[in-house]
């Protein structure tokens, strides 16, 4: 009966592998594909379509982005990476601090701020109010923190991290209350330490929200030299886009064949390589993060 059992489950094992790598392989297939077309040549591409692995190999796309605007494309890269590493911190911060003063019962008017917070989900001013306060107010336009402060504060982000400080026994800060410590002490040697689990998942969702934006550079950039990576990227599609549909000559573009298909590719791998390297080292974290709370004793 016993063998017979471990048999069963051995089997089940081996049937739930097979499943996830099945799994795995058709979420990998897309990006391979990408990565494939993007070093096609686009004749190749009009006429068989895409393919698993290149179709006469050419590097005329990369040629186009990085001969051209190299310079530029690392400019923006150090402005996305200034954005991302500032604006994952600053926004940390904030959230972390008001997700620990809401998980307190002794806060005033906690339930109260949490209903204000919460309201902003459901209602918002509007876009061109929100452009007025943004520019008129706080001078954001053609400034980099226009691509920072727009995106500091998620009520979301907060309420995930509230779960994860209101988890914490109350017994550890009314020790460290009867020890003398500070609310401020304790949140940065008791809920801090305790929490990097919610930190690690919370970061990540900012980091990708930061490094994907390019609505605020839309909306508030006119400068060249303040073009994040993503909103360069568009750019340089849409040029090619409008070159491709004949409405502008293609000059710029001399004796290299203008891509049209494959520079869409070039310009996703170009975008996301730094963050899927980036992921493995932090999938686990959020994973557990995205399941705070899910169940409860």
């Amino acid at each position: 009966m016993g063998i017979n059992r471990a048999l069963g489950d051995k089997l089940v094992v081996i049937i739930a592998y097979c499943f996830i790598g099945c799994f795995a392989l058709v979420c990998l297939y897309p990006l391979w594909l990408t990565v494939s077309v993007s070093f096609s040549s686009e004749q190749a591409i009009a006429r068989n379509g895409y393919s698993f692995l290149p179709q006469s190999p050419s590097l005329d796309t990369y040629k186009y982005i990085f001969v051209n605007s190299g310079m530029r494309i690392l400019k923006s890269y150090g402005i996305t990476i200034f954005v991302t590493v500032v604006g994952t911190t600053s926004a940390l911060l904030i959230t972390s601090m008001m997700a620990f003063a809401l998980s307190l019962k002794k806060l005033k008017y906690r339930n109260f701020i949490a209903f204000i917070s919460n309201f902003t989900i459901i209602f918002s001013s509007g876009l061109i109010p929100w452009y007025i306060v943004s520019v008129n107010y706080y001078g954001l336009k053609n400034s980099i923190w226009a691509l920072i402060l727009p995106a500091v504060f998620s009520v979301w982000n907060m309420f995930l991290m509230r779960t994860y400080f209101s988890s914490i026994s109350p017994s550890l800060y009314e020790a460290a209350e009867i020890d003398g410590a500070n609310y401020f002490r304790i949140y940065l040697k008791i809920a801090l330490p305790l929490s990097k689990t919610a930190l690690l998942t919370v970061g990540l969702m900012y980091a990708l929200s930061y490094w994907n934006d390019w609505w605020h550079a839309l909306i508030f950039i006119n400068d060249k030299d303040l073009f994040p990576l993503q909103y360069y990227l568009y750019n340089i599609l849409s040029n090619v886009n409008a070159i491709s549909s004949g409405r502008i000559p293609s000059g710029a573009s001399g004796s290299i064949t203008l891509p049209a298909e494959t520079v869409k590719m070039a310009i996703t791998v170009i975008t996301i390589g730094p963050i899927i390297f980036l992921y493995p080292f932090v999938q686990k974290y959020f994973v557990q993060g995205i399941m705070a709370g899910a169940v409860k004793e």
